[in-house]
């Protein structure tokens, strides 16, 4: 095996956010800048070590050319055995749970997950843990430190492998087994759900459904599982071939990056029930009939009906939330006597949780949901289990939303964001708005008083590690909360989120307009952070 050595020198732009290290394709493309990165990767874990290393991704531009990279750096880095996705897919769900099954090291998925794809597009780099999560906060910041001192690369000098055709090759002295992406997921989900009772459903002349894949990961999950193994009909799953570019559009499942999917549910040909998931397949958007559910309320009714899954049949153990993510998944752990965690936001937060076994499902307002059979959030897992809860609850979407919001009152819930904005600007922003916090309490905000707000942070209570400066939270006495974060997600200048809260449990005032309810909240947190004047934004980019 004839190893080359490569020098190289540092970049200064190498620390990961939220979930890996995102950036523009032309900064990936620059020289030596991914052979870098994965160095560092491969650097601090230790090696291969004769260890055993998953490989995928969602499709995007640059994938096939990613992979081969890493496959030839793996092989020179000391692993032993490659576990790759045909055509080099993997959805983030399924990377995790075959790095899980496979007793792999870890794994890498090539995602930039819900941001644009193609030559103009965003790419990305996550490394996942043996547990097959996300790296931990301590993990992430190991291998910025390494990306900074790195000289030089290893990889093997020989040619590109097959990805297309299932079976095992060698690359060096390493055997690379390339894998159906699908088989492995799909099998999972027949551990935990009824496929028998949803098949009965999928199948009835009364239900229809309609899932959009965005021409992204999801495709051909869904196809090979709502149609091939269900039974729906042919069509049901719609933008269903994976493309490198998306179609030309943003993969980001909600109101605003769904808007075709949301007309027709709201228009006078919709179907039963709706569901999108996003770039690398870990998000979901639920619809019914003229009816959008919350990520947060979705996450609530989801652990308020665990009990009609057969995967969860026994209970659970505990929940979490992201601190953004609406309380409602609050007063549902209250009910059933289960302890309810706040985290920052981020999946690898919920990691040591799930791992200690003190919680089964935990989700985040950012359209993202999950449980222990892995450790990420689950798009397509998110759809069949609301479609379980129809089946039993023989109750259509809208139903099942009331019923929950009769018993446990409505959080009235958005989440605005300031995207592209000068990052300057919002870093003094949130900066000003932390010299704040000490002061706020007792001052009159949005028709109510403060009475308690400051800079989140988390110690986890399995490893005691420390997360601080994770958003400004102010809390008023009357229950409503405004909340203030940056996102680690996205590649061009800074995404400022402002999350509105108020709940209500009067069961005759649920049914009002969440704008209109939440207009008072979302003035006072414009003028209590000046966002005019600091951005020069006079309204969001979105609202979800």
């Amino acid at each position: 095996m004839n190893v080359l050595t490569m020098p190289a020198r540092p970049y200064d732009d190498q620390r990961p956010g939220t979930s890996g290290l995102r950036k523009p394709v032309a900064i990936f493309r620059q020289p030596h800048y991914l052979e870098n990165y994965l160095q560092a990767i491969f650097e601090t874990v230790g090696g291969g070590a004769n260890r055993t290393l998953v490989i995928g991704g969602d499709g995007r531009f640059f994938n096939r050319e990613a992979i081969q990279t890493a496959s030839r750096m793996a092989a020179a880095n000391g692993y032993k055995h490659l576990v790759v996705g045909r055509a080099g897919l993997l959805s983030t769900p399924a990377a995790s749970h075959l790095i899980r099954k496979r007793g792999a090291s870890g794994g890498l998925i090539f995602s930039a997950s819900h941001n644009p794809g193609g030559p103009e597009g965003d790419f990305g780099i996550k490394y996942n843990s043996a547990n097959g999560g996300p790296a931990s906060e301590t993990l992430s910041r190991a291998i910025y430190a390494r990306s900074k001192r790195i000289v030089a690369y290893r990889l093997v000098d020989e040619p590109d492998i097959d990805i297309d055709r299932l079976g095992k090759v060698s690359l060096g002295e390493t055997e690379v087994e390339v894998v159906d992406p699908v088989s492995d997921y799909a099998e999972l989900m027949e551990t935990l759900f009824d496929f028998e009772r949803l098949a009965e459903l999928l199948t009835s002349t009364s239900f229809k459904m309609r899932f959009d894949a965005m021409h992204a990961i999801t495709g051909p999950y869904a196809r090979a599982i709502l149609e091939e193994r269900l039974g729906a009909p042919v069509g049901t799953v719609i933008n269903g071939k994976p493309l490198p570019d998306f179609g030309g559009a943003k993969p980001d499942p909600n109101l605003g990056r769904s808007r075709n999917l949301v007309d027709f549910m709201f228009g006078q040909d919709a179907v039963n029930f709706a569901a999108a998931s996003d770039g690398d397949g870990d998000r979901n958007m639920i619809l019914g009939r003229k009816m959008f559910v919350t990520p947060s309320d979705s996450l609530a009714v989801l652990a308020a009906n665990a009990h009609v899954v057969p995967g969860y049949s026994g209970g659970l153990a505990g929940v979490a939330r992201s601190m953004p993510t609406s309380r409602a998944l609050d007063r549902v752990a209250q009910e059933l006597g289960v302890p309810c965690f706040e985290t920052p936001t981020g999946w690898k937060f919920f990691g040591n949780l799930l791992d200690a076994g003190r919680i089964t499902l935990c989700g985040e307002e950012s359209f993202g949901a999950g449980s222990d059979h892995v450790r990420e959030k689950d798009g397509l897992w998110a759809v069949l289990f609301w479609l379980t809860i129809i089946a039993v609850r023989g109750m259509p979407v809208h139903r099942i939303i009331k019923d929950h919001w009769d018993r446990y009152g409505r959080h009235f819930y958005a989440r605005h964001d300031y995207e592209a904005v000068d990052a300057a600007a919002a870093n003094s922003l949130m900066d000003a708005l932390r010299d704040q916090v000490g002061d706020m309490a007792g001052k009159r905000l949005a028709g109510s008083i403060v009475s308690m707000a400051d800079d989140f942070s988390y110690t986890d209570p399995v490893d005691r590690s420390v997360a601080e400066r994770q958003g400004i939270r102010v809390l008023l006495e009357d229950g409503s909360r405004i909340v203030y974060r940056l996102s680690g997600t996205g590649t061009g200048g800074a995404t400022l989120r402002i999350y509105l809260e108020r709940y209500e449990a009067r069961a005759w005032l649920h049914d009002k307009d969440a704008r209109k309810v939440l207009n008072d909240l979302s003035f006072a947190a414009g003028s209590l952070a000046e966002i005019p004047a600091r951005l020069g934004r006079e309204r969001p980019s979105l609202v979800t």
